[in-house]
């Protein structure tokens, strides 16, 4: 389930939030990410699916405060054949209000990460198409997280 906030109405004053994602579950999300910061967690990454698009997002302990300081990175693969070939869409209108929220596209494929004792390599994969075999492959986005600097660069 998507971790990072993802807040669907741009009013300040009303919060319209999924409940089929860690949004229905804000309290213990409040719990974990201060856990990481206590235990001295260098860079957190969140692994997450079933959301049918890719996602790139920072994660914060406070998302209504601008100034909160990132704490980690959330990585979300799209399925590879739910919904058919997707729309090839690269925005989605709640990033403008939400700015941890970084990447988006809904393509079908895979994120495909290359890990070393010093970063973690995120890239995006998309498929052209899948309703037919033989569809190209290709890098959508890439992202790196540094060992120690929380969030996506």
């Amino acid at each position: 389930m998507f971790f990072a906030e993802r807040d669907r109405n741009a009013a300040a004053d009303i919060d319209d939030m999924s409940m089929d994602s860690w949004d229905g579950y804000a309290a213990s999300r409040r719990r974990i990410t201060p856990g990481w910061v206590d235990a001295k967690v260098r860079n957190a990454v969140v692994l997450t699916g079933d959301v049918h698009r890719n996602w790139a997002n920072n994660v914060k302990v406070d998302y209504k405060n601008p100034d909160a300081p990132v704490v980690g990175s959330e990585l979300v693969c799209t399925s590879v054949t739910s919904t058919g070939n997707g729309t090839g869409s690269v925005t989605d209108p709640t990033m403008a209000w939400n700015d941890h929220l970084k990447f988006f596209n809904d393509q079908r494929g895979y994120v495909r990460t290359t890990i070393t004792k010093d970063s973690m390599q995120a890239d995006f994969r998309v498929l052209d198409y899948v309703v037919a075999p033989g569809s190209p492959v290709s890098t959508k986005a890439s992202f790196q997280i540094h060992d120690g600097v929380p969030g996506l660069q």
